[in-house]
């Protein structure tokens, strides 16, 4: 079950996002609330699984990998926590997703170079239990990986629904 979102903690985990180094306290003096309320209401954020992690974002191609590909990976049946975990161990898999339709796995896979990039999928045709493989290589990113407009969207159904509820509550008083 999805953890409950309400319309000030979609305005913390703007925030959050867009001022990432920000103190609590400062987030209380822009929101108009208590330093205490914002703490509580991160502490649950947290607890609730919705707030994973804190730190930088790191750029695998400032770290000499700007080759980003997608390989997917169709494993022999029984044998996909196995090459789950054999993926875990290469550097540079940086995201493994078991999927449905076409293949078992998903991995986002980075190298230095194109030659790299064969390396690494070298590397993981010989994993056992990894039948075959298919890559596609990325040309260039559309969309970088975001959650502001999915927590805009929530927050605003958040207090959609709370004036409705609101609203009601006057109607039945």
């Amino acid at each position: 079950m999805a953890a409950a979102v309400d319309a000030l903690d979609a305005k913390i985990l703007r925030l959050l996002l867009e001022q990432p180094r920000t103190s609590v306290r400062e987030y209380a003096r822009v929101l108009g609330v208590a330093r205490g309320t914002v703490q509580a209401r991160l502490d649950r954020l947290e607890r609730d699984g919705v707030i994973t992690a804190y730190g930088p974002s790191v750029s695998p191609a400032a770290l000499g990998h700007p080759v980003l590909a997608f390989v997917h990976i169709e494993v022999t049946q029984g044998h996909l926590d196995d090459v789950g975990d054999a993926l875990a161990e290469v550097p540079e898999i940086i995201e493994a997703f078991s999927i449905t339709g076409a293949g078992d796995l998903l991995t986002r896979v980075v190298a230095r170079d194109n030659e790299h990039l064969e390396d690494v999928v070298q590397r993981l045709i010989q994993l056992p239990g990894v039948v075959r493989t298919r890559t596609e290589m990325a040309l260039r990113e559309r969309v970088a990986h975001r959650v502001l407009p999915l927590v805009e969207a929530v927050g605003r159904a958040a207090a959609t629904t709370g004036r409705d509820r609101a609203a009601g509550a006057r109607r039945e008083g």
